[in-house]
């Protein structure tokens, strides 16, 4: 068992403790793995080639592209390439550094032709370099995995672990050992509340002598000129608002696998796929979840991760394969002692300086907005749910009209049957009659005799 005087002697590394905490939380912060260390506080990665390579034109004129000195360094002579939807094939008959002129290859069914590519020039699409036999160095394409970079800041983070005297004294969660091991645990765990809203809505600030840095955040990247958005204008959260950012992301050559969202959105989502559901006799629980949603646009899935902190007008489609987390070399999450002189109990210090990656941002995040408030939604949705009730308690006493209007008949036809009760009874008294007939009948007979 350690004693005070040990601790005061010991410096732990509490990395792998965090990530262990990082990754048990359903937080958004979860979705970010491990990746080397940083070496610097202005945290550089490299964005990933990961869409179709392709250039844009500004200008078209009888064949000729007006093209940026990146995208002409693209293509070589006899680059086939072709313009967005439309399926005409074109080949690169010559280039200067800023123009590429094409002449049609194959009309494919299209009735576009060099002369008539738009003037506005467009999106082209690199198909391929055809090769001769026996090519030689130079004349293959230059190819590279990587486009360009991105970067973040570090930031530090520090939690004060302080355990009395008294607590001490009289072992208040057992020896000393237990009782650091559990304050240190309830400071990573709310360390890891403050990483994960730090990722959410986190500003990039460099560090400086001056400056605390400052990390960048979900809101900081995806948010930023040039990254996918779909607006809303005010309607629900539904699947075809969902697959509007997923087709997004996937026109980017992105694989969206993520929906984040607050915890009436995702209500809202359930909500929509409720009258889908079928119980079973076996079955002893009922409700409406949904938690995976299949992608209309490529087929895969979606997972519903609730997120408390997003806005509630506000959802984001994702593929998290680009999020990491990065220690500054030699400064991850530890804890050493910091108790000064005179103090009564123990102080330790949790600290460590990090930073988050968001690897092609603008195009593996898609942010929703200006969502149907999710509380508006609902109560809509109950709405609607109350009026298909009522109105199939209307067609219920429709039914039941029906019912006495056949009960009239019914009454009616048993009045029928009582007039022609009454027509028996008059038959009846007819018969009657005739027999007081004969009666006097017989009376007349009878007097002659006497």
């Amino acid at each position: 068992m350690l004693t005070v005087a040990d601790l005061a002697l010991q410096k732990r590394d509490l990395s792998d403790v965090l990530d262990t905490i990082v990754g048990a939380q359903p937080t958004f912060i979860s979705l970010f793995r491990r990746k080397p260390d940083a070496f610097n506080q202005k945290h550089e990665w490299l964005e990933d080639q990961i869409v179709g390579r392709s250039f844009a034109a500004t200008a078209a004129a009888e064949g000729v592209l007006t093209v940026a000195a990146a995208d002409s360094a693209k293509v070589r002579v006899g680059t086939l390439i072709t313009l967005k939807d439309d399926s005409a094939l074109f080949a690169v008959t010559a280039k200067t550094a800023t123009t590429i002129t094409v002449e049609l290859a194959s009309a494919n069914g299209s009735s576009l032709t060099a002369a008539t590519l738009p003037e506005a020039g467009g999106a082209f699409s690199i198909i391929s370099t055809p090769m001769r036999e026996a090519s030689t160095n130079d004349d293959g394409e230059e190819t590279y995995h990587h486009l360009g970079t991105a970067d973040n800041a570090t930031q530090i983070l520090r939690k004060e672990i302080i355990i009395s005297g008294s607590a001490l004294a009289i072992k208040v969660y057992g020896n000393v050992t237990n009782q650091l091991n559990y304050q240190t645990a309830f400071a990573l765990a709310e360390l890891t509340q403050d990483l994960n809203r730090i990722a959410l809505f986190g500003r990039r600030v460099y560090p400086t002598g001056v400056v605390k840095g400052e990390i960048g955040g979900l809101y900081f990247y995806g948010a930023q000129a040039g990254g996918l958005s779909i607006n809303a204008n005010g309607n629900r959260l539904d699947s075809y608002v969902i697959n509007d950012g997923a087709q997004a992301v996937v026109g980017t050559g992105a694989r969206p696998s993520l929906i984040l969202c607050g915890p009436g959105q995702a209500r809202v989502i359930s909500n929509e796929y409720k009258n889908q559901l079928q119980v079973i006799r076996e079955d002893k629980t009922r409700g409406a979840y949904v938690a995976v949603i299949v992608n209309e646009v490529n087929g895969s899935t979606m997972t519903v991760m609730v997120e408390p902190d997003i806005p509630d007008t506000h959802a984001w489609i994702q593929d998290p394969s680009g999020f990491g987390l990065s220690n500054l070399a030699g400064r991850g999450i530890h804890d050493e002692d910091a108790t000064p002189k005179g103090f009564d109990g123990v102080r330790r210090m949790a600290l460590g300086e990090l930073t988050l990656e968001y690897k092609n941002a603008k195009q593996r995040l898609c942010l929703i907005k200006n969502l149907k408030a999710s509380a508006a939604a609902i109560a809509e949705i109950k709405a609607n749910v109350k009026t298909v009730n009522v109105a199939a308690d209307a067609v219920n006493m429709d039914v039941a009209a029906a019912s006495i209007a056949t009960d009239a008949v019914n009454v009616a036809a048993d009045a029928v049957n009582m007039d022609v009760a009454a027509a028996s009874i008059a038959t009846d008294a007819v018969n009657v009659a005739t027999d007081a007939v004969n009666v006097t009948a017989d009376t007349v007979t009878v007097n002659p005799a006497e």
